[in-house]
């Protein structure tokens, strides 16, 4: 690891823990972290949750596990361009998504719906929350706690926005949210990170998939300069290997970019420590120009990929499945595990919503049918 920059996460100066523990021998705080991410149950299961495609519908798409270890790649450069604490962004990187449902985005929305609809005591559900609750509390592994136990730093990472009802709970992790003040520089690293890779690499999956084509692409400035590029160095390239050096130096130019424009907000500002970074604004960004890039790729992809109609149909029938796995449990809890049962109605909403939000795409699409099909 590089030297740390002065306004990095130093573990030696950590926050701490919500249960005290020695510190280990061997490692450094922020590698615990990451070390107890990469062993927990919540981290296996992502290979199996969808990312855009659902997961029985091809073996080479994006599941939730690939992005994760992809956003802790670029997220790990960024890092170490930067001076940060590369561990603690490495661990953020990983656990951000743990709190998934079975079937990305659509499955969170529908079990939001359902806990607004059926139990509006129970205060919904967002899959960042969930993320920093399967952390908290969750994980059963460790005899003298539940959840995995973080530091305060990876969990102030994890929790990447937060309504301020929510805020107001969570106790020292959600006072930034009730401040307006910032994360770490590590989290906000992170968060970028995962845009850059989410973007560029639904990408790849949307034209493995033929929903999107590289004509439509070629309208974008951020691939039709790259692509173009590619094409005069490579001019008879295969068109496989031509997205795929695309895509790579699309991800290239994004991380060169924020790097400049955050040392450059950094020498501006020029925190002192990591907590002037969090009472300064935003420090990682992206140049004006490759924001105004960056989004105009987000909109395409939400209205050529994300809405496309066979995106769409998919994803309905995974919302009826959420739904209809919800409303089976809240009107027979019988139906459930021990585990899962509780004798508080809006307890039971938030343990029922716990079980589906860990449920892999084909373990939900099982459930669905164990309880509604009599094959």
């Amino acid at each position: 690891m590089t030297e740390l920059a002065p306004y990095a996460c130093n573990p030696a100066q950590s926050r701490g823990r919500l249960h005290p523990e020695a510190p280990p021998a061997n490692r450094s705080q922020f590698q615990r972290d990451r070390d107890r991410i990469i062993h927990c149950n919540a981290f296996r299961l992502l290979e199996y949750k969808t990312q855009v495609f659902i997961n029985h519908e091809g073996d080479l798409f994006r599941t939730r596990l690939t992005h994760s270890i992809e956003v802790a790649q670029i997220a790990r450069t960024l890092a170490r361009n930067l001076g940060l604490h590369e561990d603690l962004t490495e661990a953020i990187s990983l656990a951000h998504d743990l709190g998934h449902t079975p079937f990305g985005h659509a499955g969170q929305d529908e079990l939001n719906a359902c806990m607004h609809e059926l139990m509006p005591s129970a205060g919904g559900f967002e899959h960042n929350l969930q993320s920093l609750r399967v952390v908290d509390e969750l994980e059963e592994r460790y005899a003298a706690f539940n959840g995995l136990n973080l530091c305060f730093e990876t969990r102030e990472g994890i929790l990447k926005h937060c309504s301020v009802s929510h805020a107001r709970k969570l106790g020292e992790v959600g006072q930034r949210f009730l401040d307006r003040t910032q994360p770490s520089l590590e989290a906000q690293i992170a968060n970028l990170a995962d845009e850059i890779a989410y973007n560029n690499h639904d990408i790849d999956d949307g034209l493995r998939s033929g929903l999107i084509t590289i004509e439509q692409l070629q309208m974008l400035e951020i691939f039709s300069t790259h692509y173009s590029q590619v094409m005069r160095r490579y001019p008879n390239l295969e068109r496989r290997r031509a997205i795929s050096e695309t895509i790579r130096a699309m991800i290239n130019t994004l991380v060169v970019d924020l790097t400049q424009t955050t040392l450059a907000n950094i020498r501006e500002r020029d925190p002192q420590d990591a907590d002037a970074v969090r009472a300064a604004p935003p420090l990682a960004a992206f140049s004006a120009s490759m924001r105004a890039q960056a989004d105009a790729l987000k909109s395409f992809l939400l209205t050529n990929l994300y809405r496309h109609y066979r995106v769409i149909r998919m994803t309905t029938k995974a919302r009826r499945i959420v739904r209809e796995l919800f409303v089976a449990f809240m009107n027979e809890p019988r139906l459930l595990q021990d585990e899962y049962r509780r004798k508080d109605e809006t307890a039971q909403a938030r343990a029922i919503a716990d079980y589906i939000a860990g449920m892999t795409d084909r373990y939900a699409i099982r459930e669905h049918r164990m309880l509604f099909s009599m094959d």
